[in-house]
């Protein structure tokens, strides 16, 4: 395939950063949407990540005429029934934050019902339209309270701390939050995908 360039149907900041990250020693010229001129924000109106993934890097394939990959990612809590999910992004409303909003909801919730998944599904497609999905999710609690200092971009790193681990996301370093998060395993994936076809 000989894929030189990819862009990042995103304008995340956070996601971007990550993105570059975990790709960076593969010799790709990675660039964000808005590097290469989108704007325009897609919509995310599927009821699922993979559906809103293919949305955003099908729209910014056609659009571009290049290889395009998306992930679309969230928060699902088992005590709310599986919120915010899709609504990740935006559930709280414009104007609140999103970690104070969700420790809120769960503030009647004890420490040992507070079960929460992040989940992650990135999809590559290629200027004809073809399309390769990708998956990650990571287990974990809803911590009591805000802790460390959350990406640009990414603010439900503050109050998930993943199975196995006393710290949340947030308290972690670049390098080993990448090792183990959901957004980390479906890129490792694309990034197998990657060696294999480049």
């Amino acid at each position: 395939m000989n894929i030189k360039k990819i862009v990042f149907a995103s304008n995340n900041r956070g996601k971007i950063k990550e993105m570059k990250a975990m790709l960076s020693d593969l010799g790709l010229e990675i660039l964000s949407a808005g590097e290469m001129g989108i704007t325009e924000e897609v919509e995310e109106d599927r009821n699922t990540f993979m559906g809103n993934a293919y949305k955003k890097a099908s729209f910014a394939a056609g659009k571009l005429k290049e290889w395009a990959v998306s992930d679309d990612s969230g928060i699902c809590i088992k005590a709310l029934g599986g919120d915010p999910g899709v609504k990740s992004a935006r559930w709280a409303g414009p104007d609140k934050d999103l970690a104070s909003f969700t420790l809120e909801k769960m503030k009647n919730i004890p420490e040992g019902a507070r079960q929460a998944y992040f989940e992650s599904a990135a999809v590559l497609v290629s200027p004809q339209g073809e399309h390769w999905t990708f998956k990650g999710r990571i287990d974990g609690i809803i911590s009591l309270s805000s802790q460390g200092r959350p990406r640009p971009g990414l603010p439900y790193d503050a109050i998930f701390i993943p199975q196995g681990f006393s710290k949340t996301f947030a308290e972690m370093s670049e390098k080993e939050k990448n090792s183990l998060s959901h957004r980390g395993w479906a890129f490792k994936e694309l990034r197998s995908f990657l060696e294999k076809t480049s």
